[in-house]
């Protein structure tokens, strides 16, 4: 795949959160390890439903530390969501931090 199919396919995933400029994306029909998306400022970063960092980078130590944050508290949203998105159902907002 391309870069610029990458970017393109991005551009099309339902936000299932935003909080603090950070975007939050789930794909449907992915594969593997349960994950998110994150962007923030340009930055693309995948993380597991622990906040965990498993692929990509995002430079600010807080956006990190906020999507940690986020993830633990809405783990169970997160897994609901996954489910959903296997069962090709559509994805539900999850709330953002305060």
């Amino acid at each position: 795949m391309s870069l610029g199919s990458e970017e393109s396919r991005i551009s099309v995933v339902p936000v299932i959160s935003l909080f603090f400029g950070i975007v939050i994306r789930m794909f449907y029909r992915e594969h593997g390890i349960p994950h998110f998306h994150a962007e923030y400022q340009g930055q693309q970063a995948t993380f597991t439903f622990d906040g965990e960092l498993l692929a990509g980078a995002l430079q600010s130590r807080t956006a990190l530390h906020l999507i940690k944050e986020w993830a633990l508290a809405h783990r169970a949203e997160l897994e609901g969501n996954w489910h959903r998105g296997r069962a090709g159902e559509p994805f539900e907002r999850i709330a953002p931090l305060d």
